[in-house]
Formats: C-alpha cells, sequence, structure tokens
C-alpha cells in the first residue's frame, strides 16, 4: 500500500479523521500538519485500516 493511501480505511474511520482535521484548523495548525495529525489519531485509535487486504492465504 503506498503512502497516502487511504483505501483500507473505513468510512467511519475516514469521517473522524476530517473532523479532527477541521479542529485543528480551527486552532490554526496549517492544512497538512492538521491532516497528518488527524490520520495519526485515528491510527493510534483504531491501529489502521479495518479493511481486510493483503495477500494472506485462509484454509
Amino acid at each position: 500500500m503506498p503512502q497516502g493511501d487511504k483505501s483500507k480505511y473505513t468510512d467511519k474511520q475516514k469521517r473522524q479523521a476530517e473532523h479532527i482535521e477541521e479542529s485543528y484548523e480551527k486552532k490554526g495548525v496549517p492544512e497538512e500538519e492538521a491532516e497528518a495529525r488527524a490520520w495519526a489519531t485515528v491510527n493510534k485509535q483504531d491501529g489502521g485500516g479495518k479493511k481486510p487486504g493483503g495477500s494472506g492465504r485462509k484454509g
């Protein structure tokens, strides 16, 4: 998964990151920094993307 790829995140995680980013921006944090902090917060809370993926085998 390339850096910056958010496809493994659920819609709920994406919404959470968006709200967190907006709150940082209201506090005067630059947009790029706010986005980075928001995704770091989501990762810390949930441990990363929740959607399954990768080349693992079941069976």
